[in-house]
């Protein structure tokens, strides 16, 4: 397994999973991968495709398929269940028939979706749903246009250990991790103040789960009433959303109770917590209830499942570090990324920082607007990656500085197939191979050039920093946490 890509963030069931609400019963999982309604389903995109994802950042085609993550020999994620918000569809376009569409259009779903989520009043039923639509095909064989596979959904490391041990078709399974994506996702009426004693019961339901989910992101996109959320939404989905409500809030009282029973002992194993979407001032919060009394020496590490870094040094200071003016100033800096302590956290704790594909996330509109343009392939995706070394490299020596390991903390976060505008070159799991390449180049022209003044400890040839991110990195936290 040593060449295989790991990542940490990924939403295969979503578009399979929507499409399925066209037929009775809904949430079937076809086995059959020539339906849309199967989680192996393959559209790659076509020439049409990679025009309309370029001027309007619209992905209608399979980004994390199943088939996709075979092709492009991504084995290991984990699989984000999440029941879409109804924030996105009560929105400024009303409720009618263009609303529906234009929602239907961006997030590939299809209407009878869209219209389940304008009236479904239970988020719990519908991950619980979704989460059976995994569990339909595990341990299935399927054959597939990238050959014979099957999934696993995976309870532990033990249990990846022991497929790796005795399966001689390990080769040919893809491993599955449950993750939950906004905590919104245990309420089970809308129509009410949240229950808190509900939600309380519905964690240790879900830690009850064959497979139970390894981390869930405890906030989203809307207001959940348990932790404030970051401002996420851009382009024609942003213009008609309105996620005000929450901004800069940090945790409800509700919200502290919910957090102690995801990372209690005492009802099931302990579901770590993904900081991502949390507002900046709920990340703070965190941070200090990880060091207060009841949790201090437990070393539960921090994990950003999809991130990307600001540039900026703190919530308190948003400035770039002087001494790193070359990458920070190219950054995105908003909330929705993470401040330059806030990573120092994530690698002290021993946590995970998945980089996410999103070039919304991953530069300001300036750098974006100046990566060059062509029309070959290769220089596209060349160009593109540097977007994400310049990610890579800020981490990296930001980490440096404060005397700690340079490359141990960074994993892949893709987030394909949740409504990301992926950079152009890169759009699917089948590329991740390309982008493995591209940012080795980077790499060596780095470590040939200004890595030399990173202290010796973190001086690494560029295939072992590359191969930390894409597979060794991941690997050591789920051996050490999973």
């Amino acid at each position: 397994m040593e060449s295989i890509y790991i990542d940490f963030h990924c939403h295969p069931s979503m578009k399979p999973y929507g499409k399925s609400f066209k037929f009775s019963p809904i949430g079937f999982n076809n086995p059959d991968p020539s339906k849309e309604t199967s989680i192996w389903y393959y559209d790659a995109p076509n020439i049409f495709d990679r025009g309309l994802q370029l001027l309007s950042g619209i992905s209608k085609f399979t980004q994390a398929d199943f088939s996709t993550l075979a092709f492009g020999n991504v084995r290991m994620i984990c699989a984000s269940l999440y029941p879409i918000e109804q924030g996105f569809f009560k929105n400024k376009l009303g409720q009618g028939i263009v609303s529906d569409l234009v929602d239907s259009f961006v997030t590939g779903v299809g209407k009878p979706r869209v219209d389940n989520i304008q009236t479904n009043k239970n988020y719990f039923q519908d991950v619980q749903r979704e989460y059976q639509f995994y569990e339909a095909l595990h341990n299935r064989e399927v054959e597939t246009k990238s050959g014979v596979f099957k999934y696993m959904l995976v309870s532990n490391y033990a249990e990846v250990e022991t497929i790796l041990q005795n399966d001689p078709k390990k080769d040919q399974v893809i491993f599955v991790i449950m993750t939950i994506e906004g905590l919104h996702a245990l309420n089970e009426n809308l129509e009410v103040p949240i229950d808190v004693n509900k939600i309380v019961k519905n964690v240790a339901a879900i830690k009850a789960w064959p497979h139970p989910p390894f981390f869930v992101t405890f906030s989203h996109h809307f207001n959940n009433f348990l932790c404030g959320h970051s401002p996420s939404l851009t382009g024609i989905v942003g213009t008609a959303t309105d996620q005000r409500d929450g901004f800069g809030k940090a945790f409800s009282p509700e919200g502290r109770a919910v957090l102690d029973a995801v990372l209690s002992k005492q009802n099931g194993r302990r579901i770590l917590v993904d900081i991502k979407h949390m507002s900046a001032e709920g990340r703070e919060e965190y941070f200090k209830i990880l060091e207060s009394p009841l949790y201090a020496g437990q070393n539960i590490p921090i994990v950003v499942s999809h991130g990307a870094a600001n540039g900026w040094q703190s919530l308190q200071n948003k400035t770039v570090n002087a001494l790193a003016p070359q990458t920070g100033s190219k950054l995105l800096h908003e909330d929705i990324n993470f401040y330059d302590n806030e990573i120092v956290k994530v690698a002290q704790s021993k946590g995970i920082f998945g980089l996410q594909l999103d070039e919304r996330r991953l530069a300001n509109k300036e750098t974006l607007q100046a990566v060059k343009h062509s029309v070959f392939m290769s220089k596209i995706r060349h160009y593109r990656a540097e977007l994400v070394w310049n990610q890579i490299q800020h981490v990296a020596e930001l980490l440096d500085r404060n005397n700690l390991p340079a490359w141990d903390c960074l994993a892949l976060g893709t987030d394909f197939e949740g409504i990301i505008n992926p950079l152009n070159g890169y759009l699917t799991e089948e590329t991740m191979g390309f982008l493995d390449s591209y940012l080795e180049r980077y790499a060596f022209n780095y470590m040939s050039g200004p890595g030399k003044n990173l202290k010796p400890a973190n001086q690494l040839s560029s295939s072992d920093i590359i191969q930390k991110i894409f597979h060794g990195n991941g690997f050591t936290f789920l051996q050490n946490n999973f």
